[in-house]
Order: C-alpha cells, then structure tokens, then sequence
C-alpha cells in the first residue's frame, strides 16, 4: 500500500499547474537567495517534496512506533510514557572534583551519570607516567586505580542510577576499576545499569586512541561481551559510536554507514567468539551525533533503526525482537561549538536536542555552551540539562510519537541516507569487513574528503556559521564566559595517591594478578575480563594492566593513508 491514493500523474499535474501559475510569478519578482540549498552534509534539497517522492515507499516500510522496522521508534508510547535519559557529560580534575559534580547535577534533575576520562586514562596511561605530564585531569577525570574507582562513585547508588563511561581502548580495564569497586560496596553486578563506550574500531577510524592493533583489541571486546553476557543482564557492553565519526569531520550518511558497519563487524566478531548472537545483540547500544541540519539529523536516526532491524533479522538471522531494536544515545555536536560568540551555542545546543528528541533518542547529553574554550563550568553544565528539561516539559513535542513521521521530505531523506548507507556496506563487504576496510584507511579518507569539503564551503561563504563568517563583532559584545581552569594540583594529587597505593598494597599479590593476565592473554581461549578484574582486586594500575598485554598483543602504528 502507497503512503497516499492519490494517483501519481494528478499529482504531477497540480504540481505543473503550480509551478507555472504560483511558483514562476513569484521567482520572477523575489528570486531564491541561491543556486543550491544543501544539508550540513552538502546533500542537495529539492525546493518542495510531495507524495510523488514517496511513490515506492510503502507504509510498512514506516510502520507504527514500537513494531519492526521501528521506523517510528522502538517504543509504542515514544516519550508519553517515560523520557529520555538525561544523562549530561562530566569528568575533569581529580576523582573528587568528579564525585561533586555528579552529585550536583543528579541534585538538579540529572536522571543518569556518564563519565568523561582525561586523556592519559584514555591512552591507558597512568597519572604519573611521564606521556602523562601535562595532561592530567584537563579534559576529562583522572583514573588509574580502583581507588579512583570508588572516591569517583562514593555515595552514588550504583544499582539506582545508570553510568556510561566514555573509553575504549583501555575498556576492559577501567571496567574492572568499575566491578571491582562496586563489588567492595557489596552491590551485585546483577542490578547495575550502564553503559562502556568500549569501541575500538572508530577509535582507528576517527579519534586516534588506541594502544593495541585492530585484531587484538577485538578480542578484548568480545571479552566483554562474553563476560556481561553471563554477569551483568542490564548493562550494555559496548556503545558503538559514530559521534566520534561526525566529530571528525564525516557526512550524515558516512556517520550513518560507517557506526552501523562497526556495529556489523562486533556482532560478526561475537559470533566467531561462540557466542550466539540473541545472548549478546540485545545489550549493544549505539552513539549518534546531533549535529546542526535538524531535518537530516532526524532522518538519520530513523534510517538507522531501520537498517538495523533488517540487518540483524536478514543477516544474522536473529530470533529475539531487543537483538533487532536499535537503541541509542546521542550527544550535540562539539565540533559545531564556535570560540566566536559562544552564548550563540546555548541555541544551537538547543535545536540539536531538539532533533534527537524528535529522532526518538533514549539518551541525551547537551553540549555546555562554553566547551569551545574548556571543559563546561557548573554554571554552562547548568544551563545544558535546563535545556533537556526544557524540551522535555515545555514545548509539547513528549505529546505524541514520531511527530514528523509521514512528513514527504524527512520520509525521502530517511530513504535516502538509508540507500546511501546500504552502498557503504557493500563497499566495506567487498573489501573484506571493517577492520580490513581500516587497513586499507578506507573510511578514513572518506571523512578527510567530506571534511575538506565543508571546509571550502565554509571558507567560500557557502555555509555560513554565525559569528565566525557572518554576523561578526568587534570584540565579543555577548561577552566572555567565565572558563574551567584545571591546575597542575591534580597531577600532583594523583601522582601521591599512586605511589601511596602501591607502597601499602601486596606487590606480590599484584605480580601474580598481572602474570596471570599475561598467561591468559597468550590462550586466545581465555576471557581476559575476569583477570582483569583480579588485577583491579589485587590494585594493579591502569598503566600496569595495559603494560602487561603490549608484549603480547603489539601497539599500533597508523599506516601512512
């Protein structure tokens, strides 16, 4: 059944008649302001959008809200039910300075917790490390040791509230900090709800951290998967991530093929692990920027449960319906964020929530507005979650599911990113898979190209940004937001704390705990995921545990591209 009855050539011939006798006069007297209007992703738009661009669409192929091909949103009620996830990104300074400010903000309304990690935590680095100099607690917390671990979630109720923890490479690791310090509360790692980022394969694509080569590192993953598979029946092992993708300078569609790619290539790698693909798909969560074209963000979205559900029914072959539904967080986009102007950002935070809202998001983290200069002080964390509340409370769009749904121009844009997407995998199928399509730096050069696309639009006054190539001031009139200053105390703190652990903790028992972990790291039949956990038990540093397995699994070096 077609979307509409309405017979095609009628349409076509009022779409004629219009064009001559409305359109043509107007365009004569008040021409368009340009040749071509384009998305954030220079797609081209077309002036206008009827039933005619959705003649082969077919109203299953949208569907009702809560039943395949989840179109319209996994759940049948939208938000009218329950709303998203507020989950705001925090993480500067010590652990400490950390705990506060989740406090703060679940004091303020914040209904879940997710964890930004400073950069040597991310590169698996400990605090003291001399790569480490400089960096510590400047965009994100410092952790290197359980207890971090547990100062960081004191007085948090760890099976109340949900945690998502943003880091990949040394995943596993920090996740042991995490169970292990729980497990000292004496909570069950049965009732704990999150997320791990813990998404390797776009690190290598887009963000460029990561210790060990691509194969390895998959292991660690499945690692996991095996392990919450049997552990942790509400925590999601893996976020996978095209946030960091679109950050890097991708289009929609590139965002879009290349996170569900990810996606494609972890189930695969679960499979090859034993695992049958219903005991882990149903806790795979996904990452999705929201960025500034609203139409095209939402459309995104929605092509992105849709392919999914197809993938894992028609690929895999998967049984249970939670192993088909897509379900997904999503962050406002940084990069959109401008130094020029930056109150500007409090309303471009605002409109990209907006679109993943509308785009059916079960989580959301906004952007501070003054992250183009630092990590976001109180104030700006403030005014992001009052922006979630705002949408959530006052502007109706709770009111019904999938409002825009059946709209002729976000329907042919969910065709088309969907078509686009579904060109990419045969790309990377043909190529062998992802991690083979990143040995040959396929999708590298792909999002390299479209970023120095929309770099010469911005610079050829294409695409305007206000405040940076239009609108400008002297000076900044909308004046200066007060910045985050992170000092040299917390390098200090850390660096104390950690030579006070491992002076007091059993070094014997450390050792033993890290030879056991390079024993089994050498069986490829082992799951390193409880060793790690003996290693944070036994207080093994974060820098220690990813030493131990460099000799083992190698470090990775980026070919030239």
């Amino acid at each position: 059944m077609n979307v509409l009855n309405e017979a095609n050539n009628t349409i076509e011939e009022q779409q004629q008649q219009w064009e001559e006798n409305t359109l043509q006069p107007t365009l004569k007297k008040l021409p368009e302001s340009q040749k071509e209007f384009t998305t954030t992703s220079l797609k081209p738009i077309e002036r206008l959008y009827t039933p005619r661009d959705l003649a082969d669409t077919k109203f299953e192929d949208i569907g009702f809200p809560g039943q395949p091909p989840y179109t319209r949103g996994i759940h049948p009620t939208g938000y009218r039910a329950k709303v998203w996830t507020m989950r705001q990104f925090a993480g500067f300074g010590s652990a400490f300075d950390t705990n506060q400010r989740f406090k703060y903000l679940l004091e303020h309304g914040q209904t879940g917790l997710s964890t930004a990690f400073d950069l040597p935590t991310l590169m698996g680095y400990d605090s003291d490390h001399p790569m480490s100099e400089g960096e510590v607690g400047k965009c994100g917390v410092a952790i290197a040791s359980r207890q971090d671990m547990e100062v960081l979630f004191d007085g948090i109720p760890l099976d109340q509230v949900t945690t998502s923890m943003t880091i990949n490479c040394p995943a596993s690791m920090i996740f042991a900090f995490f169970l292990a310090a729980a497990e000292r509360r004496g909570i069950a790692w049965q009732t704990i709800g999150g997320t791990l980022q813990n998404d390797i394969l776009k690190e290598y694509i887009a963000q460029k951290e990561w210790i060990y080569p691509p194969r390895p590192s998959m292991r660690l993953v499945t690692d996991t998967f095996k392990f919450c598979a049997e552990q942790m029946p509400k925590w999601n092992s893996i976020s996978i991530s095209g946030y960091h993708i679109r950050e890097a300078g991708s289009t929609a569609a590139q965002e879009l093929a290349f996170t569900l790619r990810d996606g494609i290539e972890y189930v695969e790698y679960g499979i090859r692990a034993g695992l049958d693909v219903d005991d882990f798909a149903p806790r795979l969560s996904f990452f999705f920027n929201a960025h500034n074209d609203f139409f095209e963000e939402i459309a995104k979205y929605r092509a992105a449960r849709r392919i999914w559900h197809r993938v894992m029914t028609e690929r895999f072959g998967a049984k249970n319906p939670r192993s088909w539904q897509m379900r997904f967080h999503a962050q406002t986009a940084g990069v959109s964020l401008t130094v020029q102007q930056p109150i500007n950002n409090i309303s471009r935070v605002a409109i990209q929530a907006l679109a993943a809202v509308l785009g059916g998001a079960q989580s959301l983290h906004c952007d501070g507005y003054d992250e183009a200069l630092a990590l976001p002080t109180e104030r700006a964390a403030l005014i992001a979650l009052r922006t979630q509340q705002i949408i959530a409370a006052e502007t109706g769009v709770t009111n019904t599911v999938d409002p825009l749904g059946g709209s002729y121009f976000v329907e042919k844009l969910t065709n088309e990113l969907e078509e686009e997407a579904w060109e990419y995998f045969r790309k990377i199928d043909a190529l062998g898979g992802m991690v083979e399509a990143i040995d040959a730096g396929f999708p590298q050069k792909e999002i390299h190209e479209s970023a120095y696309q929309y770099q010469r639009a911005v610079e050829r006054g294409e695409k305007t940004i206000v405040g940076v190539n239009d609108y400008l001031m002297e000076g900044n009139e909308l004046g200066e937001p007060n910045i985050l200053q992170i000092d040299e105390t917390v390098e200090r703190l850390q660096s104390e704390r950690l030579q006070k652990l491992r002076a007091e903790r059993d070094n014997a028992a450390a050792q033993r705990a890290i030879d056991a972990l390079q024993r089994g790291a050498e069986d490829a039949s082992v799951n390193t995921m409880p060793l790690l956990i003996d290693c944070a038990r036994a207080d093994c540093t974060l820098g220690e545990m990813c030493d131990a397995l460099r000799p083992i699994f190698g470090e990775y070096q980026e070919p030239s591209f």
